[in-house]
């Protein structure tokens, strides 16, 4: 199946260091090699880039290991295919608007006789069913809530609820942002860490290559990475409970009312 990578942070970072060692799992370290995408969030904007061709072997993808983008929100994909075909619309993230905001989404896994009734303006260009419950997903919140978005804690009770419904059709570890914090859901496998003062040194697994964060962050710099399995050597990564729906803000999961 797919890989997940994602950034929540308290001030504008970087994703080079991550994203050196996920990128190497788009077909080399891995064998996901059907596209990969990455989304950062700037202000209301969103950079997009995705590509139908192997991240390790992506002219884009080496742009962004070698651009420091910086960012509070970034959400990754590399593309195992399960459905739909290798092609530019079946990579994610995929983007919507809703609420005069843009939403960025990730899913890695596999929904079976996954059908729902899209009956309003959100429908996949692609023909994943990952861009089918993203699609899903948007229509309901825009049901249950209207114009206007809702306070972060219904907006949580609701994903949770969503969630919930689609895992039902198989596996469903997503990502989900509007760039003010990071949703992610977890049916098999998500991992976390959290990097905050005192910083140390991180070592990638999948290449050799090593930062040592002490020399690279201010002490009040707080970093939060999802993924779908560790991306380094030396750090404590915690795993996620299947089914657990977790909110990422400013660098930190937000204990749940």
């Amino acid at each position: 199946m797919c890989q997940l990578l994602a950034m929540n942070c308290n001030v504008p970072t970087d994703i080079v260091f991550s994203f050196t060692g996920f990128a190497m799992r788009g077909g080399q370290t891995d064998t996901h090699h059907d596209g990969w995408g990455i989304a950062f969030f700037e202000g209301a904007g969103v950079r997009h880039f995705v590509d139908h061709q192997a991240a390790v072997n992506s002219p884009i993808a080496e742009l962004i290991k070698r651009y420091p983008i910086k960012s509070k929100n970034v959400i990754a994909h590399i593309r195992k295919a399960t459905q739909g075909q290798v092609a530019l619309e079946n990579c994610h993230p995929f983007v919507r608007e809703l609420w005069g905001q843009y939403w960025v989404f990730a899913h890695n896994g596999d929904l079976k006789a996954f059908a729902p009734v899209l009956d309003g303006p959100y429908r996949p260009v692609g023909s994943t069913d990952s861009e089918l419950a993203f699609c899903y997903i948007m229509q309901q919140l825009r049901n249950r809530f209207g114009t206007e978005r809702p306070a972060r804690a219904a907006l949580r009770a609701a994903l949770a609820e969503l969630t919930q419904e689609i895992a039902a059709y198989g596996t469903f570890n997503m990502l989900l942002s509007s760039g003010a914090e990071l949703f992610a859901h977890c049916s098999t496998h998500l991992v976390y860490l959290v990097r905050q003062f005192p910083f140390d040194t991180a070592h990638l697994s999948d290449e050799d290559v090593q930062v040592d964060f002490s020399q690279v962050t201010t002490p009040d710099d707080r970093v939060a990475i999802i993924v779908t399995q560790p991306l380094t050597s030396n750090e404590q990564w915690t795993a996620f409970q299947p089914g657990e729906l977790k909110v990422f803000v400013d660098g930190m999961p937000e204990a749940q009312l």
